[in-house]
C-alpha cells in the first residue's frame, strides 16, 4: 500500500535495503535528544526514498521542552544542526506556513509569533540603545491559499524579491507514519518543502531553485495517515475509500504545537541573533 510520510528518516527504515547507494546514513546523541542524519547524493538514492537530494536531519526526543527552557539538549542539537545549513551573514526570512485556525496546522503560524523580527530596527537605533548587533531577520505568516486566494509560493517570493534575504527558514507541519512521532519530532531539511503534501494538497514547491536563495524547511508530524495507521495496526488495508483521506490527530495536539513552536522558535531565534543571551531573547519574544 501508499504509506503516507513526510520524514526521510520514516522513509529509509521502511526500504528493505539496509544499505541503499547515494543515500548515506550516520546518529549521534546527547542526554535529551537523538538525531539521525540522511543525505541523498544520486538520482537513485531519490528514487529509493521518493525525496529530493540534499540534507534531512531528524531530531528525536520524549517530549518538546518546557517554554522557559532555552538551554538543555534538545535546543541545542536543533540549534547546532540548524546552523550549519544558514549561511553566517545577511537577512534571513522566516515563514511560518499553515492555517491558524486549525490546530493540527497551526504550527508555522505559532512559531512565526515567537521569532524576534528585527530587519526594521535601524543600526543608528541599535547605537543609541546601546543594543548588540542584531542580524536581520524579517517574519511572515502567508497563511493557506483556501483563505488568501493566493499560493503560499508566490507570496514568499513576492517578499523575498523586495528584500533579498541569504535565506529562508519555512516552518510546517507534517505527516508521520508511526504516531510514536507526534510530539516527539523534529525534521530538518535544505531540500524545502511542498505544502500540503503530506495531506495529499500538494502546493507550489518552495525550495532553492523556485525562490533563488536555500531554502531550509523545519517541520514537526501532528497527523498520521488513517489508512496507514490502519494498517499497522491490523495489517489490513482500508477498502472504503472515503477513509483513505482520512487523517489522525492525537487530542493533545494543541499541547504539541504549541511545545513545538516554541522550541523551533527558540533555536531559531538563538541561532540568528548570537549576540543575544537565552534571557534575553526569552524577555523579548511572545510566550
Amino acid at each position: 500500500m501508499n504509506i503516507r510520510t513526510d520524514l526521510a528518516v520514516e522513509r529509509q527504515q521502511m526500504t528493505e535495503d539496509s544499505e541503499i547507494e547515494g543515500v548515506n546514513v550516520y546518529s549521534e546523541e546527547n542526554e535529551d535528544c537523538r538525531a539521525t542524519v540522511i543525505e541523498i547524493t544520486t538520482k537513485e538514492g531519490e528514487e529509493a526514498l521518493g525525496k529530493p537530494r540534499g540534507k534531512y536531519i531528524t531530531l528525536e526526543m520524549e517530549a518538546f521542552p518546557d517554554s522557559s527552557t532555552l538551554s538543555d539538549g534538545r535546543i541545542e542539537m536543533l540549534k547546532r544542526f540548524l546552523g550549519e545549513l544558514i549561511p553566517e551573514e545577511g537577512t534571513v526570512l522566516v515563514a511560518g506556513l499553515g492555517n491558524s485556525d486549525i490546530t493540527p496546522d497551526a504550527i508555522g503560524p505559532m512559531c512565526a509569533e515567537n521569532i524576534l523580527a528585527t530587519r526594521h530596527i535601524p543600526k543608528e537605533t541599535e547605537n543609541a540603545l546601546k543594543l548588540p548587533v542584531l542580524r536581520p531577520v524579517a517574519v511572515i505568516s502567508p497563511s493557506v491559499t483556501g483563505k488568501t486566494g493566493i499560493e503560499t509560493g508566490e507570496i514568499i517570493s513576492g517578499v523575498s524579491e523586495k528584500i533579498s534575504p541569504e535565506c529562508i527558514i519555512v516552518i510546517d507541519a507534517l505527516a508521520a507514519r508511526s504516531v510514536g512521532r507526534l510530539g516527539t519530532t523534529v525534521q530538518l531539511t535544505d531540500t524545502g518543502i511542498e505544502p500540503g503534501s503530506g495531506v495529499g494538497n500538494r502546493r507550489r514547491a518552495i525550495n532553492k531553485d523556485t525562490l533563488g536563495v536555500p531554502v531550509i524547511a523545519i517541520g514537526i508530524p501532528t497527523v498520521v495517515d488513517a489508512a496507514t495507521l490502519c494498517y499497522d495496526l491490523t495489517g489490513q488495508e482500508i477498502k472504503t475509500e472515503e477513509f483513505r483521506n482520512m487523517m489522525v490527530t492525537p487530542k493533545d495536539t494543541d499541547i504539541i504545537c504549541s511545545g513545538g513552536a516554541r522550541l523551533i522558535a527558540a533555536a531559531i531565534n538563538l541561532t540568528l541573533q548570537k549576540n543575544l543571551s537565552a534571557e534575553e531573547i526569552l524577555s523579548l519574544t511572545v510566550q
